[in-house]
């Protein structure tokens, strides 16, 4: 009785393709906010208003348009 339950059990495939699933959505968050802690910084000075920023390029285009 008790056997034939585990074997049942261990040879049950529902929801094996949502336990998949879910462990591929995890494992990208943690790349994504490994990424960030990563990088961020230097994206936020990429774009930012910091020397050589794309803020500052684009702050001076314009002022000279004007």
């Amino acid at each position: 009785m008790l056997a034939q339950s585990f074997r049942r059990f261990f040879s049950d495939q529902t929801g094996a393709t949502a336990i998949e699933y879910a462990l591929l959505g995890t494992l990208i968050a943690v790349a994504l906010v490994a990424s960030f802690t990563l990088f961020g910084d230097a994206v936020a000075n990429m774009f930012g208003t910091g020397p050589g920023g794309a803020g500052q390029v684009i702050a001076s285009q314009t002022d000279k348009i004007e």
